[in-house]
């Protein structure tokens, strides 16, 4: 199976982790993140996607999670889908499912980043600077504080694949302006790999052509 043609649809923040270990006969497409916003028109385009891969492509790798509901529903008529069984990027990130959730035991309260979510600009942090703008210093602080009230700690995930520095400081430096404890934690490239070169095993949901992702797909880990 896994010497099948691949093909990878992602989002902006996964592709970062994936195209270090990505071969160059394997197309990827990118899409921008800030979709989640709106779970019910990511289906959509993901949807369309898929319809447009499956025509040259027999397996396609989804770099996101269940992300809010948005790929329950989803369907490769022609092709297989390997999905991450997660809820979200972050278990990409940090290697598996169980070391999120090992992290979310001790620190539930946590804002995650690492350089995709940087890059890609859509946080509440870069938010608070457009609010500024709009209603100014005052009213912007008591918004964003509104919006980061549960979240004590700004963890920056060094998942190993590329120069941290610059992206570490912005992600200290944030943390210090909004009053967060500041944690670098150890990531992994083992869940990006697995989706790429396999196996993909409990740790994914595999459609066959024709079958529909569900949610129960999802919730039996």
């Amino acid at each position: 199976m896994y010497s099948a043609h691949r093909r990878v649809i992602a989002c902006a923040t996964v592709i970062e982790e994936m195209l270090p270990f990505l071969p160059d006969d394997v197309p990827h497409e990118v899409l921008d993140f800030g979709l989640h916003i709106n779970p019910a028109e990511l289906k959509k385009v993901l949807q369309e996607k898929i319809d447009e891969a499956s025509r040259s492509a027999d397996v396609l790798l989804l770099g996101y999670g269940l992300c809010s509901m948005a790929v329950v529903g989803l369907k490769a008529t022609t092709a297989t889908l390997v999905i991450p069984r997660t809820d979200d990027c972050i278990g990409i990130f940090l290697g598996s499912c169980n070391a999120y959730k090992e992290q979310s035991r001790k620190e539930p309260g946590t804002y995650y980043l690492t350089k995709g979510w940087i890059e890609a600009g859509d946080t509440p942090f870069e938010e608070h600077k457009l609010l500024v703008e709009k209603y100014g210093e005052a009213r912007a602080e008591r918004m964003t504080g509104l919006l980061l009230k549960n979240y004590r700690r700004l963890a920056f995930i060094d998942t190993g694949v590329y120069e941290i520095e610059r992206y570490r400081e912005y992600a200290r430096k944030t943390a210090e302006k909004f009053g967060l404890r500041f944690e670098e934690i150890q990531g992994s490239p083992a869940f990006v790999k697995k989706m790429i070169f396999g196996p993909w095993d409990g740790e994914f949901v595999v459609t066959a052509p024709g079958e529909t992702v569900s949610y129960q797909d999802f919730a039996n880990r």
